[in-house]
């Protein structure tokens, strides 16, 4: 049956979310109409500023999708958008050097970084596994004190998909300081351009915001639905 409730904690999350993608698309559109002074693409600014950070280990490659820009840390490459590997614009420019930041990151042995590279197994197997493990202490709870328990598991699963979304944060957020340095203090960038690319990784930023709100209110909904239970 559905619950009302469910509404009250999942519908900021989702409001927020969805603002978030529709921001970071609209600022990633505009700005990559504009185009930088350089002559390089997204993928060869990236090529250059990791060899000037001696990580010549790491490759960069033209991926596929639009906005599927990542850092892989188990094969050290970074994977590019067409709309980013290919293009001089001030947004290629701030999505390909914010995946450098994560390289730099784990060459430095960033700490959050680990953090999150550390809860992606854990968070992979939580998410498939949390709303069948809490469904079925809550079916137990009626008969058994042991189903609380398992429905406590259950919520434990479901903070630990929190856990990662927090621990984002911080890597993400850093990523993009990184990124906004580099840019600037190589020259790579004019301070006009500059201005485009803070505006680009401050709109992606919201995204992992969303993402963490969504993910702390889920948590708080199935406490609420324990909770709830336990009172009748």
């Amino acid at each position: 049956m559905f619950d009302p409730m469910y509404l009250l904690f999942a519908a900021p999350g989702m409001l927020m979310a969805m603002w978030a993608q529709n921001k970071v698309k609209s600022t990633f559109s505009k700005f990559s109409q504009v185009t930088t002074q350089s002559q390089d693409t997204g993928g060869q600014i990236a090529r250059k500023i990791l060899d000037a950070n001696g990580l010549q280990a790491v490759k960069v490659e033209r991926g596929q999708g639009f906005l599927s820009d990542h850092y892989d840390p188990r094969d050290k490459t970074i994977r590019l958008s067409p709309d980013v590997y290919d293009s001089n614009s001030v947004a290629a420019f701030g999505v390909a050097a914010h995946e450098t930041g994560h390289a730099i990151q784990h060459q430095v042995g960033y700490a959050p970084l680990k953090w999150r590279s550390s809860l992606v197994p854990v968070t992979q197997f939580g998410s498939n596994l949390a709303p069948w493990v809490f469904m079925g202490g809550m079916a137990l709870s009626s008969a058994s004190s042991m189903g609380l328990t398992v429905a406590w598991i259950g919520i434990g699963l479901f903070m630990a998909t929190a856990l990662f979304s927090i621990v984002t944060l911080p890597t993400e957020f850093d990523a993009s300081k990184r990124a906004k340095d580099i840019l600037s203090a190589k020259g790579m960038v004019t301070p006009q351009e500059a201005d485009g690319v803070d505006k680009v990784l401050d709109a992606a930023a919201w995204t992992y915001v969303a993402g963490a709100v969504a993910a702390i209110l889920n948590v708080l909904y199935y406490v609420f639905i324990l909770l709830r239970r336990r009172r009748r």
